[in-house]
Order: C-alpha cells, then sequence, then structure tokens
C-alpha cells in the first residue's frame, strides 16, 4: 500500500484508510472486538497506517476498541483520526464545537484510544451556535499543547469551509488540512463546489462510503429491494437508504463497473475504490468494512491502474446532471467568452 500526503500538510498517510464506525456496536451488523482487533492488525499487515473512528462512533466504544488494540502497537507508526461536534449526553454543553465541548471530549477520547495526542482531530459537522473563531481557538490550543497534530473538517458547506479557513489565517491559527465527505461513483454531488476549494485551500479528501453503503459492492439487483445488508435497514431519508441507491443512473454505473471488473478479474468494490483513488484531491479512501473478508476484498483496490478508457466509462456512466451556473461558467467563463 502507497502513502500520500495529506492535502498541503506534511503528513503521510497510506491511501487506504480503515474506517471503525461499526466496530463495538450493539447490533446484528457490528464488528465484535476480537474480530475488530484482527482487522485493525491485519490492515497495519498489509500496510495502512491511517485509522480513522469518532467519539459518538458505537458511542465511544470504537475509540475503546483501537484504545486496548494500541496497547500493543507501535504508536508512532500510526496515524489516528477522531471527530468532535455530536451530542454525548442530555446536558446542553455535550454537543456542538464549542471550547467548553472540545476540551471536555478530547480528554475523553484520549483516553479512550489509549494516547496521548491525536494525530488528526475532525469537526465533525458546523456548529451555527458557535463562533468559528471559538472553535479555531481551541483547536489551535490543543496543537500548542500537544494534543492534537493536525485539524480536518467534515460535513461543512463550502462557504463555511472557506469562512474557517479565512478565520484561521486572520488570527494565526492553524487551518484545517482535511476534509471527509461522502464521495463515490454514485454520490458525486461535491464536484459541483467542493473539489476546486479542496484544491483551493489545500485540503486532503479522506472520502467515506465509497462503496455508497454496499451498493457497488455488486451484489443488489434491479426491481429486488434487498432484505439483508446496511441499505435494507436504513431509513429512507438517509444518505445510503434503497430509495437513494436504486435510480436508473446508478443501474447503469453498476454496469459499468461490473464490465470493468469481469474483464480484469477484480471485484466491483476494487474496481469502485480504484476509481476514487485516481482523483486528485483524495488523500486517503476511508474502507467501512465489518468482516475479515470485506477487508481482503477492499485492499485488493491497490496495487494496479484504471485505464483511460476505463475512467472514462465509469465517468460517463456517473455524471452528474448539469446545473446552473456551473454550466454557465463552463460554457462562459474563460476569458474573452461572451
Amino acid at each position: 500500500m502507497e502513502t500520500r500526503r495529506l492535502g498541503q500538510s506534511g503528513l503521510m498517510v497510506s491511501e487506504l484508510s480503515l474506517g471503525t464506525m461499526i466496530f463495538g456496536e450493539q447490533s446484528e451488523r457490528s464488528t465484535p472486538p476480537g474480530e475488530a482487533k484482527n482487522i485493525l492488525s491485519r490492515y497495519v499487515e498489509a500496510g495502512g497506517n491511517f485509522i480513522d473512528t469518532a467519539n459518538v462512533y458505537a458511542d465511544g466504544r470504537s475509540e475503546e476498541i483501537i484504545g486496548e488494540w494500541l496497547a500493543d502497537q507501535k504508536r508512532d507508526e500510526l496515524i489516528i483520526a477522531t471527530k468532535v461536534r455530536f451530542s454525548r449526553g442530555s446536558d446542553p454543553n455535550a454537543e456542538g464545537l464549542s471550547r467548553y465541548h472540545i476540551m471536555r471530549e478530547v480528554e475523553n477520547s484520549l483516553r479512550r484510544l489509549n494516547t496521548d495526542v491525536i494525530d488528526l482531530y475532525y469537526a465533525h459537522m458546523w456548529d451555527d451556535q458557535t463562533p468559528i473563531e471559538e472553535t479555531l481557538r481551541a483547536f489551535d490550543d490543543l496543537i500548542a499543547a500537544g494534543k492534537v497534530r493536525y485539524i480536518g473538517l467534515s460535513n461543512f458547506k463550502a462557504w463555511q469551509v472557506m469562512a474557517a479557513q479565512a478565520a484561521a489565517d486572520a488570527h494565526g491559527y492553524a487551518r484545517f488540512v482535511a476534509a471527509q465527505y461522502q464521495y463515490s461513483l454514485v454520490t458525486r454531488d461535491i464536484e459541483y463546489e467542493y473539489i476546486d476549494l479542496f484544491r483551493r485551500e489545500g485540503l486532503g479528501q479522506c472520502p467515506w462510503g465509497p462503496l455508497g453503503g454496499g451498493f457497488l459492492s455488486g451484489k443488489y439487483q434491479r426491481g429486488q429491494r434487498p432484505d439483508d445488508g446496511r441499505i435494507s435497514t436504513t431509513p429512507d431519508h438517509d444518505e445510503e437508504s434503497w430509495n437513494r441507491r436504486s435510480t436508473d443512473r446508478n443501474w447503469a454505473i453498476i454496469d459499468a463497473v461490473g464490465a470493468i471488473a469481469e474483464q480484469r478479474g477484480k471485484t466491483y468494490a476494487q474496481v469502485a475504490i480504484n476509481w476514487l483513488l485516481t482523483q486528485d484531491t483524495v488523500s486517503s479512501v476511508i474502507m467501512g468494512v465489518r468482516t475479515m473478508e470485506q477487508l481482503e476484498d477492499n485492499l485488493g483496490a491497490v496495487g494496479w491502474a484504471l485505464t483511460g478508457e476505463e475512467l472514462a466509462a465509469l465517468d460517463d456512466a456517473s455524471a452528474m446532471p448539469d446545473l446552473y451556473p456551473y454550466r454557465m461558467i463552463e460554457v462562459y467563463g474563460g476569458r474573452g467568452n461572451s
């Protein structure tokens, strides 16, 4: 597995990162602690160094499992990312991006992770109740104290990303270096605004949901709503629900992915993840695996390259609709056009 630079920072991360959202969850679709630790070890054995979690995953249990596993690892060779923003209790100050909540939660995450430093600390979503300057000052203080090394953001609107970076520059605070957003062949919405933004602001993209909640695994069929798997139990209003996935466009994508997979002797998942790795703003793709079998399959996404013809076929099948003002900018945005 190769490493890549995280945005414009000097941090090097493996091209595949290990997502741990369902480690320790109390459900049939979760990964129990023992299996989770085996998956973590196999991921590192395969050359991975970038592990992603959050303080709310499995109500903190995901961080605890990583912390238990870390006790027997070379901590300095691993990059641990976690997040803060969402509710951790009934107390009105137990959520958000206030200095109060950040300072309390970073200590809780450090304890659960069994470490003295968080390598990458994400703001999990914008907080409209807290001035961004307050959030940035808290993050900057944590970096100065050696408790956090880098900061990232997730689920911000484009203008919010710019507001945050501008505030950091104005006050001399640490800038965000990483951006975590849903991105896959079936979810390319961020390309309208964010890709140019990531390039301009030096943000390394760490996509989640590279398989569209499992849709791009190739195990689903047209007109047959599944009875098993994440998509089958996801509410219709959620991002990875069946009603968001079962569209004519997405089935055309499945056909394109399947044709390449068959020709190249790869799986659907490997083709879909490899496509993401060709995107120039992507630093590391987050694998949301549940089992060792899924991990082994996802690891097969690296070490080979899609051809130009294959990339074109995938891009054509997954192309997003032309929207205003982007189509107008495309036609008239150059100098000399009128």
